[in-house]
Protein backbone atom coordinates (compact mmCIF):
# COMPACT_ATOMS: atom_id res chain seq x y z
CA UNK A 1 0.00 0.00 0.00
CA UNK A 2 1.23 3.46 -0.83
CA UNK A 3 0.50 6.55 1.27
CA UNK A 4 0.08 9.83 -0.60
CA UNK A 5 -0.05 13.35 0.78
CA UNK A 6 -2.25 15.48 -1.45
CA UNK A 7 -2.01 18.79 0.39
CA UNK A 8 1.31 20.51 -0.16
CA UNK A 9 0.42 23.64 1.85
CA UNK A 10 2.23 24.74 4.94
CA UNK A 11 1.44 22.98 8.19
CA UNK A 12 0.22 26.20 9.85
CA UNK A 13 -2.45 26.50 7.12
CA UNK A 14 -3.95 23.14 8.08
CA UNK A 15 -7.71 23.14 8.57
CA UNK A 16 -7.34 20.93 11.64
CA UNK A 17 -5.03 23.43 13.29
CA UNK A 18 -7.32 26.30 12.41
CA UNK A 19 -10.30 24.51 13.93
CA UNK A 20 -8.29 23.94 17.11
CA UNK A 21 -7.27 27.60 17.26
CA UNK A 22 -10.85 28.74 16.68
CA UNK A 23 -12.08 26.43 19.45
CA UNK A 24 -9.47 27.89 21.79
CA UNK A 25 -10.45 31.43 20.74
CA UNK A 26 -14.11 30.67 21.47
CA UNK A 27 -13.18 29.52 24.97
CA UNK A 28 -11.08 32.65 25.52
CA UNK A 29 -14.00 34.86 24.51
CA UNK A 30 -16.03 33.39 27.36
CA UNK A 31 -14.02 35.75 29.58
CA UNK A 32 -15.34 39.03 28.06
CA UNK A 33 -18.82 37.49 27.93
CA UNK A 34 -18.63 36.88 31.68
CA UNK A 35 -17.39 40.45 32.16
CA UNK A 36 -20.41 41.76 30.23
CA UNK A 37 -22.77 39.65 32.33
CA UNK A 38 -21.09 41.06 35.43
CA UNK A 39 -21.68 44.61 34.13
CA UNK A 40 -25.35 43.78 33.50
CA UNK A 41 -25.70 42.55 37.08
CA UNK A 42 -24.01 45.69 38.35
CA UNK A 43 -26.37 47.94 36.38
CA UNK A 44 -29.35 46.01 37.68
CA UNK A 45 -28.00 46.38 41.22
CA UNK A 46 -27.76 50.14 40.67
CA UNK A 47 -31.38 50.20 39.52
CA UNK A 48 -32.43 48.31 42.65
CA UNK A 49 -30.52 50.77 44.84
CA UNK A 50 -32.33 53.68 43.20
CA UNK A 51 -35.68 51.97 43.90
CA UNK A 52 -34.66 51.57 47.53
CA UNK A 53 -33.62 55.22 47.79
CA UNK A 54 -36.90 56.42 46.31
CA UNK A 55 -38.82 54.12 48.67
CA UNK A 56 -36.87 55.47 51.65
CA UNK A 57 -37.79 59.03 50.68
CA UNK A 58 -41.43 58.28 49.84
CA UNK A 59 -42.60 55.23 51.81
CA UNK A 60 -41.67 51.56 51.63
CA UNK A 61 -43.81 48.56 50.74
CA UNK A 62 -46.92 48.63 52.86
CA UNK A 63 -48.69 45.91 54.82
CA UNK A 64 -51.90 46.95 56.55
CA UNK A 65 -53.06 44.75 59.43
CA UNK A 66 -55.99 45.13 61.77
CA UNK A 67 -57.58 46.76 63.58
CA UNK A 68 -57.17 44.67 66.73
CA UNK A 69 -58.92 45.18 70.06
CA UNK A 70 -56.45 44.76 72.93
CA UNK A 71 -57.48 44.10 76.54
CA UNK A 72 -54.75 44.14 79.19
CA UNK A 73 -55.15 41.25 81.62
CA UNK A 74 -53.61 40.97 85.12
CA UNK A 75 -52.98 37.25 85.53
CA UNK A 76 -53.36 36.12 89.15
CA UNK A 77 -50.53 34.02 90.63
CA UNK A 78 -51.12 30.33 91.22
CA UNK A 79 -48.47 30.06 93.93
CA UNK A 80 -47.68 32.24 96.91
CA UNK A 81 -44.24 33.35 95.79
CA UNK A 82 -45.34 34.36 92.30
CA UNK A 83 -46.18 37.91 91.32
CA UNK A 84 -49.12 38.93 89.10
CA UNK A 85 -48.30 38.99 85.38
CA UNK A 86 -49.59 41.46 82.85
CA UNK A 87 -50.63 40.01 79.49
CA UNK A 88 -52.55 41.48 76.59
CA UNK A 89 -55.55 39.70 75.13
CA UNK A 90 -55.82 40.37 71.39
CA UNK A 91 -59.28 40.13 69.82
CA UNK A 92 -59.74 40.16 66.05
CA UNK A 93 -62.81 41.46 64.18
CA UNK A 94 -65.69 39.17 63.32
CA UNK A 95 -66.03 40.91 59.97
CA UNK A 96 -63.53 43.05 58.10
CA UNK A 97 -64.34 44.75 54.83
CA UNK A 98 -61.61 46.69 53.00
CA UNK A 99 -62.17 48.77 49.89
CA UNK A 100 -59.95 51.28 48.18
CA UNK A 101 -58.34 52.78 45.15
CA UNK A 102 -54.61 52.84 44.35
CA UNK A 103 -53.20 55.83 42.47
CA UNK A 104 -49.77 54.86 41.03
CA UNK A 105 -47.01 57.19 39.93
CA UNK A 106 -43.61 56.56 38.31
CA UNK A 107 -40.65 58.42 39.78
CA UNK A 108 -37.40 58.87 37.86
CA UNK A 109 -33.82 59.33 38.95
CA UNK A 110 -31.49 59.56 35.99
CA UNK A 111 -32.21 56.62 33.68
CA UNK A 112 -33.72 54.57 36.50
CA UNK A 113 -37.35 54.51 37.57
CA UNK A 114 -39.50 53.23 40.40
CA UNK A 115 -43.24 53.05 40.98
CA UNK A 116 -44.84 54.64 44.04
CA UNK A 117 -48.48 55.09 44.93
CA UNK A 118 -51.03 56.82 47.07
CA UNK A 119 -54.15 54.98 48.17
CA UNK A 120 -57.53 55.85 49.62
CA UNK A 121 -58.72 53.00 51.84
CA UNK A 122 -61.87 52.38 53.85
CA UNK A 123 -62.07 49.68 56.53
CA UNK A 124 -65.38 48.56 58.03
CA UNK A 125 -66.21 45.76 60.44
CA UNK A 126 -67.39 44.57 63.81
CA UNK A 127 -65.89 43.12 66.98
CA UNK A 128 -67.80 40.51 68.95
CA UNK A 129 -66.66 40.20 72.57
CA UNK A 130 -67.83 36.83 73.86
CA UNK A 131 -67.41 35.13 77.23
CA UNK A 132 -63.69 35.74 77.46
CA UNK A 133 -63.36 36.09 81.22
CA UNK A 134 -64.18 32.43 81.80
CA UNK A 135 -61.05 31.32 80.00
CA UNK A 136 -58.63 33.58 81.85
CA UNK A 137 -57.30 33.23 85.38
CA UNK A 138 -57.05 36.92 85.89
CA UNK A 139 -58.63 40.35 85.84
CA UNK A 140 -59.48 42.08 82.56
CA UNK A 141 -58.58 45.78 82.75
CA UNK A 142 -61.45 47.16 80.67
CA UNK A 143 -60.59 50.77 81.43
CA UNK A 144 -57.19 50.35 79.70
CA UNK A 145 -58.48 48.79 76.47
CA UNK A 146 -57.08 50.10 73.19
CA UNK A 147 -57.10 49.38 69.46
CA UNK A 148 -54.04 48.97 67.26
CA UNK A 149 -53.69 49.15 63.50
CA UNK A 150 -50.52 47.66 62.03
CA UNK A 151 -48.78 49.69 59.30
CA UNK A 152 -45.37 48.59 58.11
CA UNK A 153 -44.19 52.14 57.31
CA UNK A 154 -45.90 55.01 59.15
CA UNK A 155 -44.32 57.58 56.83
CA UNK A 156 -46.98 56.66 54.29
CA UNK A 157 -49.83 57.98 56.45
CA UNK A 158 -51.39 61.23 55.24
CA UNK A 159 -53.58 63.48 57.39
CA UNK A 160 -55.49 62.68 60.55
CA UNK A 161 -56.88 59.20 61.13
CA UNK A 162 -60.06 58.62 63.10
CA UNK A 163 -61.47 55.35 64.33
CA UNK A 164 -65.24 55.60 64.50
CA UNK A 165 -66.86 53.04 66.79
CA UNK A 166 -70.35 52.49 68.12
CA UNK A 167 -69.17 54.09 71.37
CA UNK A 168 -67.53 57.19 69.86
CA UNK A 169 -64.80 58.63 67.65
CA UNK A 170 -61.17 58.01 68.59
CA UNK A 171 -58.06 60.00 67.60
CA UNK A 172 -55.02 58.06 66.41
CA UNK A 173 -51.82 58.02 68.44
CA UNK A 174 -48.41 57.21 66.95
CA UNK A 175 -46.85 53.82 67.53
CA UNK A 176 -48.21 50.60 68.96
CA UNK A 177 -48.54 50.08 72.73
CA UNK A 178 -47.37 46.48 72.49
CA UNK A 179 -45.39 44.60 69.87
CA UNK A 180 -47.03 41.21 70.21
CA UNK A 181 -48.46 41.41 66.67
CA UNK A 182 -47.09 44.56 65.00
CA UNK A 183 -43.74 46.30 65.14
CA UNK A 184 -45.13 49.61 63.89
CA UNK A 185 -48.48 51.26 63.39
CA UNK A 186 -50.93 53.45 65.30
CA UNK A 187 -53.07 53.05 68.43
CA UNK A 188 -56.43 54.29 69.72
CA UNK A 189 -57.17 54.49 73.45
CA UNK A 190 -60.72 53.37 74.24
CA UNK A 191 -61.84 52.39 77.77
CA UNK A 192 -64.69 49.89 77.58
CA UNK A 193 -67.39 48.78 80.00
CA UNK A 194 -67.26 45.10 80.90
CA UNK A 195 -70.77 44.66 79.48
CA UNK A 196 -69.66 45.35 75.91
CA UNK A 197 -70.77 42.65 73.48
CA UNK A 198 -70.45 44.08 69.96
CA UNK A 199 -68.49 47.03 68.61
CA UNK A 200 -68.81 48.24 65.03
CA UNK A 201 -65.97 50.32 63.59
CA UNK A 202 -64.86 52.24 60.51
CA UNK A 203 -61.51 53.75 59.49
CA UNK A 204 -60.73 55.93 56.47
CA UNK A 205 -57.09 56.60 55.68
CA UNK A 206 -54.79 57.82 52.95
CA UNK A 207 -51.76 55.55 52.73
CA UNK A 208 -48.74 55.97 50.46
CA UNK A 209 -46.15 53.34 49.63
CA UNK A 210 -43.85 51.87 47.02
CA UNK A 211 -44.26 48.91 44.69
CA UNK A 212 -46.67 46.78 46.76
CA UNK A 213 -49.69 46.87 49.06
CA UNK A 214 -50.64 43.94 51.30
CA UNK A 215 -53.35 43.18 53.86
CA UNK A 216 -53.53 40.67 56.69
CA UNK A 217 -56.86 38.77 56.95
CA UNK A 218 -57.72 39.60 60.56
CA UNK A 219 -61.46 39.27 60.18
CA UNK A 220 -63.26 36.02 60.78
CA UNK A 221 -64.46 36.85 57.30
CA UNK A 222 -62.22 39.27 55.42
CA UNK A 223 -63.15 40.85 52.09
CA UNK A 224 -60.96 43.26 50.16
CA UNK A 225 -61.79 45.15 46.98
CA UNK A 226 -59.18 47.22 45.16
CA UNK A 227 -59.08 49.09 41.89
CA UNK A 228 -56.43 51.10 40.10
CA UNK A 229 -55.39 52.52 36.75
CA UNK A 230 -52.23 50.37 36.86
CA UNK A 231 -52.47 47.82 34.04
CA UNK A 232 -49.74 45.37 35.10
CA UNK A 233 -50.43 44.19 38.67
CA UNK A 234 -48.84 41.05 40.07
CA UNK A 235 -51.19 39.42 42.58
CA UNK A 236 -49.22 37.57 45.20
CA UNK A 237 -49.12 36.59 48.86
CA UNK A 238 -50.90 33.76 50.64
CA UNK A 239 -54.20 34.27 48.83
CA UNK A 240 -55.05 35.17 45.24
CA UNK A 241 -58.10 37.21 44.28
CA UNK A 242 -61.39 35.34 43.96
CA UNK A 243 -62.26 37.63 41.03
CA UNK A 244 -60.11 40.01 39.05
CA UNK A 245 -60.19 42.08 35.88
CA UNK A 246 -57.04 43.39 34.22
CA UNK A 247 -57.01 45.41 31.01
CA UNK A 248 -55.30 48.42 29.47
CA UNK A 249 -57.42 50.76 31.60
CA UNK A 250 -56.29 49.22 34.90
CA UNK A 251 -57.44 46.47 37.21
CA UNK A 252 -60.00 45.57 39.83
CA UNK A 253 -59.73 42.64 42.21
CA UNK A 254 -61.61 41.12 45.14
CA UNK A 255 -60.39 38.76 47.86
CA UNK A 256 -62.49 36.72 50.28
CA UNK A 257 -60.66 35.00 53.16
CA UNK A 258 -62.16 33.25 56.18
CA UNK A 259 -60.62 32.33 59.53
CA UNK A 260 -60.38 28.71 58.37
CA UNK A 261 -57.91 29.73 55.66
CA UNK A 262 -55.31 31.08 58.07
CA UNK A 263 -53.23 29.65 60.91
CA UNK A 264 -54.19 31.84 63.87
CA UNK A 265 -57.41 32.11 65.94
CA UNK A 266 -59.74 35.01 66.67
CA UNK A 267 -58.18 35.78 70.04
CA UNK A 268 -55.03 34.96 72.01
CA UNK A 269 -52.66 36.43 74.57
CA UNK A 270 -49.07 37.53 74.03
CA UNK A 271 -47.13 36.91 70.84
CA UNK A 272 -48.20 33.33 70.28
CA UNK A 273 -48.84 33.58 66.52
CA UNK A 274 -47.14 34.94 63.43
CA UNK A 275 -49.82 36.68 61.38
CA UNK A 276 -47.55 38.16 58.70
CA UNK A 277 -47.28 34.87 56.79
CA UNK A 278 -50.99 35.08 55.86
CA UNK A 279 -50.77 38.50 54.17
CA UNK A 280 -52.11 38.90 50.65
CA UNK A 281 -52.08 41.70 48.11
CA UNK A 282 -50.33 42.83 44.96
CA UNK A 283 -47.15 44.23 43.51
CA UNK A 284 -47.35 47.14 41.10
CA UNK A 285 -45.18 45.32 38.60
CA UNK A 286 -43.05 47.66 36.53
CA UNK A 287 -42.44 45.94 33.17
CA UNK A 288 -38.74 46.77 33.00
CA UNK A 289 -37.07 43.41 32.46
CA UNK A 290 -34.39 44.48 29.99
CA UNK A 291 -31.58 43.60 32.41
CA UNK A 292 -32.86 40.06 32.76
CA UNK A 293 -33.29 39.65 28.99
CA UNK A 294 -29.87 41.17 28.30
CA UNK A 295 -28.31 38.74 30.74
CA UNK A 296 -30.12 35.80 29.16
CA UNK A 297 -29.02 36.88 25.67
CA UNK A 298 -25.38 37.07 26.83
CA UNK A 299 -25.64 33.42 27.86
CA UNK A 300 -26.05 32.60 24.17
CA UNK A 301 -22.82 34.44 23.30
CA UNK A 302 -20.77 31.31 22.61
CA UNK A 303 -23.51 30.13 20.24
CA UNK A 304 -23.24 33.37 18.25
CA UNK A 305 -19.48 32.96 17.96
CA UNK A 306 -19.52 29.25 17.10
CA UNK A 307 -22.17 29.53 14.36
CA UNK A 308 -20.50 32.55 12.80
CA UNK A 309 -17.20 30.65 12.75
CA UNK A 310 -18.93 27.72 11.04
CA UNK A 311 -20.32 29.91 8.29
CA UNK A 312 -16.94 31.52 7.66
CA UNK A 313 -15.23 28.13 7.60
CA UNK A 314 -17.70 26.76 5.04
CA UNK A 315 -17.24 29.87 2.91
CA UNK A 316 -13.49 29.55 3.24
CA UNK A 317 -13.58 25.94 2.06
CA UNK A 318 -16.09 26.34 -0.76
CA UNK A 319 -14.35 29.43 -2.14
CA UNK A 320 -10.89 27.96 -1.51
CA UNK A 321 -9.74 31.14 0.17
CA UNK A 322 -7.83 31.45 3.40
CA UNK A 323 -9.12 33.70 6.19
CA UNK A 324 -6.47 34.75 8.66
CA UNK A 325 -7.06 33.86 12.29
CA UNK A 326 -6.87 37.57 13.13
CA UNK A 327 -9.95 38.18 11.00
CA UNK A 328 -11.85 35.59 13.04
CA UNK A 329 -10.70 37.46 16.14
CA UNK A 330 -12.13 40.75 14.84
CA UNK A 331 -15.44 39.09 14.00
CA UNK A 332 -15.60 37.69 17.53
CA UNK A 333 -15.02 41.13 19.00
CA UNK A 334 -17.95 42.46 17.00
CA UNK A 335 -20.17 39.64 18.24
CA UNK A 336 -19.19 40.20 21.87
CA UNK A 337 -19.65 43.96 21.59
CA UNK A 338 -23.26 43.31 20.56
CA UNK A 339 -24.22 42.27 24.10
CA UNK A 340 -22.69 45.35 25.73
CA UNK A 341 -24.36 47.56 23.11
CA UNK A 342 -27.67 45.78 23.71
CA UNK A 343 -27.61 46.40 27.46
CA UNK A 344 -26.64 50.06 27.18
CA UNK A 345 -29.31 50.77 24.57
CA UNK A 346 -32.02 48.88 26.46
CA UNK A 347 -31.65 51.28 29.40
CA UNK A 348 -32.70 54.09 27.08
CA UNK A 349 -35.14 52.54 24.59
CA UNK A 350 -36.41 49.29 26.14
CA UNK A 351 -35.25 45.80 25.24
CA UNK A 352 -37.09 45.16 21.95
CA UNK A 353 -35.99 48.36 20.23
CA UNK A 354 -32.46 47.99 21.62
CA UNK A 355 -32.26 44.43 20.29
CA UNK A 356 -33.29 45.57 16.80
CA UNK A 357 -30.77 48.43 16.74
CA UNK A 358 -27.87 46.41 18.17
CA UNK A 359 -28.50 43.36 15.98
CA UNK A 360 -28.88 45.38 12.76
CA UNK A 361 -25.69 47.31 13.53
CA UNK A 362 -23.75 44.11 14.29
CA UNK A 363 -25.06 42.28 11.21
CA UNK A 364 -24.14 45.19 8.93
CA UNK A 365 -20.69 45.48 10.53
CA UNK A 366 -19.82 41.80 10.07
CA UNK A 367 -21.42 41.65 6.62
CA UNK A 368 -19.35 44.61 5.44
CA UNK A 369 -16.20 43.11 6.93
CA UNK A 370 -16.68 39.67 5.34
CA UNK A 371 -17.51 41.38 2.05
CA UNK A 372 -14.11 43.05 2.08
CA UNK A 373 -12.47 39.70 2.90
CA UNK A 374 -14.07 37.66 0.13
CA UNK A 375 -14.63 40.56 -2.27
CA UNK A 376 -17.82 38.78 -3.23
CA UNK A 377 -21.35 40.07 -2.76
CA UNK A 378 -22.88 36.61 -2.59
CA UNK A 379 -20.61 35.52 0.24
CA UNK A 380 -21.43 38.60 2.29
CA UNK A 381 -25.16 38.03 1.70
CA UNK A 382 -24.78 34.47 3.01
CA UNK A 383 -23.22 35.82 6.20
CA UNK A 384 -25.94 38.44 6.51
CA UNK A 385 -28.69 35.86 6.09
CA UNK A 386 -27.17 33.51 8.63
CA UNK A 387 -26.76 36.26 11.22
CA UNK A 388 -30.29 37.53 10.62
CA UNK A 389 -31.69 34.04 11.22
CA UNK A 390 -29.51 33.60 14.32
CA UNK A 391 -30.46 36.93 15.91
CA UNK A 392 -34.13 36.33 15.10
CA UNK A 393 -33.96 32.87 16.64
CA UNK A 394 -32.37 34.16 19.84
CA UNK A 395 -34.98 36.91 20.14
CA UNK A 396 -37.75 34.31 19.90
CA UNK A 397 -36.08 32.31 22.68
CA UNK A 398 -35.93 35.41 24.88
CA UNK A 399 -39.65 36.10 24.46
CA UNK A 400 -40.86 32.51 24.84
CA UNK A 401 -40.48 32.15 28.61
CA UNK A 402 -42.41 28.90 28.99
CA UNK A 403 -41.32 27.22 25.76
CA UNK A 404 -37.80 28.66 25.37
CA UNK A 405 -36.11 25.39 26.39
CA UNK A 406 -38.15 23.31 23.93
CA UNK A 407 -37.80 25.81 21.09
CA UNK A 408 -34.06 26.12 21.71
CA UNK A 409 -33.49 22.39 21.53
CA UNK A 410 -35.58 22.03 18.36
CA UNK A 411 -33.70 24.92 16.73
CA UNK A 412 -30.30 23.51 17.66
CA UNK A 413 -31.28 20.06 16.38
CA UNK A 414 -32.30 21.51 12.99
CA UNK A 415 -29.10 23.55 12.89
CA UNK A 416 -26.95 20.52 13.65
CA UNK A 417 -28.72 18.53 10.93
CA UNK A 418 -28.03 21.30 8.41
CA UNK A 419 -24.34 21.49 9.38
CA UNK A 420 -23.97 17.71 9.15
CA UNK A 421 -25.59 17.73 5.72
CA UNK A 422 -23.24 20.39 4.41
CA UNK A 423 -20.18 18.76 5.96
CA UNK A 424 -21.13 15.40 4.44
CA UNK A 425 -21.11 16.88 0.94
CA UNK A 426 -17.63 18.40 1.26
CA UNK A 427 -14.75 16.21 0.24
CA UNK A 428 -12.33 17.89 2.56
CA UNK A 429 -14.18 16.43 5.56
CA UNK A 430 -14.05 12.97 3.94
CA UNK A 431 -10.24 12.88 3.94
CA UNK A 432 -9.79 13.66 0.24
CA UNK A 433 -8.47 17.17 0.27
CA UNK A 434 -6.15 18.05 3.09
CA UNK A 435 -4.63 15.42 5.26
CA UNK A 436 -3.41 11.90 4.38
CA UNK A 437 -5.30 9.51 2.16
CA UNK A 438 -4.57 5.99 0.98
CA UNK A 439 -4.34 4.59 -2.52
CA UNK A 440 -3.36 1.29 -4.19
Amino acid sequence: MKIEITNHGKWHQSLTLKLALLAFMGIVFLIPLEMIKSIINERQSNADKVKTEISNQWAARQTLSGPVLNLPVRVLPTEKDEKPKLLVLHILPETLDISGKINPEIRYRGIYQSVVYGSVLAMRGEFAIKEISAGLNGEIMWNEAYYTLGISDNRGLKGDILLKTSSGTLQAEPGVRDQDIFLSGISFRNPLPDTTKKISFSIDLNLSGSESLFFTPFGKTTTAKLESSWCSPSFTGSFLPSTRTVNEDGFSAEWIVTHLNRNFPQSWTGNSFNTAESAFGLDLFLPVDHYQKSYRSARYGILFIALTFLVLIFLEITRKENIHIFHYFLVSLGLVLFFSLLNSLSEQTGFSMAYIIASVATILLITFFTGTLFRNKRASLVVMGMLAILYGFIYVLLTLNDYAYLAGNIGLFILLAAVMGLAGKMKIFKGEGEDIIGSD
